[in-house]
């Protein structure tokens, strides 16, 4: 069980210490399961994990449609957070541009509500800043959404330090969300720092270096053929031999405190702060009970300074310019 909890912002918005990541349980990560992934979603609110994360990109708002029907009947055991603002092809669910415009945020907001079959969201984040529309207005946008009670907390994705204090300038934000891990650490030197001044949460993705970390993957020859990863620069050929060989550093941690590889990852990040959320995503049971036991997982400060000591090979996207982005300036 996961009777640990923590809170996110100051505004009060309590969540189990792990939460669950949706994604993969539609899209990016090879085969999907409908009826696996809705049972590990029941298992993991079995098991005290209540944080659920979505976003209406995720297979075209496919993603949103499991997570609801998952949580059909049972709303009030559910943090339900999802995201908007990149906007893909229905079709193909690829990637056409993102939008912050007042106009977009407020039928994206209707739209997720609608698949989701819920009333209100209770952490609503941009997925990515718009460089072409300001902060303040798509901030706007959002907080009448909070004012109209279809959303209770606000939250920014893979924003830069500076986009964040913008956006405390108009309404409190309750989370920043960005990929954070053992192998992608490059949030700590801004984002970091500026969250904990304004007292903004900090809710990691890809937790586990999408499933590198996990110590289960010996090659790309690992993944399905259409598997996102593939696209990625950490899982080039010249790259993953030498990040397989830094997790064999993890794997060694693990075997001195008998636990799995993953968990060692999770609990490494756990330290690093109370006002910490990971959500590793899975779409399987057994994966999701392993990461639930990175809670009970007590790091030693040797371990700490050892696993901090990696560095991975490649950029975690091919375009970081896609991360820690600005928005156009306010117009005068």
């Amino acid at each position: 069980m996961m009777d640990v909890k923590r809170t996110l912002g100051r505004g009060g918005l309590t969540v189990s210490q792990l939460g669950l990541g949706c994604m993969g349980m539609s899209w990016a990560y090879g085969p999907t399961d409908t009826a696996e992934a809705t049972k590990t979603i029941h298992r993991a609110l079995e098991l005290g994990v209540n944080f659920l994360d979505t976003a209406d990109m995720y297979a075209a708002g496919a993603n949103e449609t499991l997570v609801g029907q998952a949580i059909a009947g049972r709303r009030d055991e559910v943090v339900l957070a999802t995201k908007f603002g990149i906007v893909v092809d229905p079709n193909t669910s690829q990637i056409q541009g993102v939008d912050g415009s007042p106009a977009y945020v407020r039928s994206a907001i209707e739209g997720s509500l609608r698949r989701l079959g819920v009333d209100h969201i209770d952490l609503y984040y941009q997925h990515r800043p718009d460089p072409q529309v300001p902060i303040e207005e798509t901030v706007t946008a959002m907080a009448e959404l909070v004012a109209e009670g279809k959303v209770l907390h606000l939250g920014l994705s893979e924003a830069s330090a500076d986009t964040i204090r913008r956006a405390c300038a108009v309404h409190p934000i309750a989370a920043v969300q960005s990929e954070w891990s053992l192998f992608s650490r490059d949030i700590e030197s801004g984002v970091v720092p500026v969250c904990r001044e304004l007292g903004i949460g900090l809710v990691p993705y890809s937790p586990l270096g999408r499933g590198l970390l996990t110590g289960a993957i010996a090659s790309a020859d690992d993944l399905a053929d259409d598997d996102f990863r593939r696209t990625l620069p950490r899982w080039a050929a010249e790259n993953l031999s030498v990040n397989l060989e830094l997790v064999s550093e993890i794997r060694a941690v693990a075997l001195e405190q008998e636990a799995a590889p993953s968990q060692i990852a999770l609990a490494w990040l756990l330290a690093q702060g109370e006002d910490i959320v990971p959500i590793p995503g899975t779409k399987r049971r057994r994966y999701l009970e392993e990461n639930i036991g990175a809670g009970s997982i007590v790091l030693r400060a040797q371990d700490l300074a050892r696993l901090g000591e990696l560095q991975p090979a490649g950029d975690r996207y091919s375009d970081m310019a896609w991360t820690s982005r600005d928005t156009a300036p306010v117009s005068t």
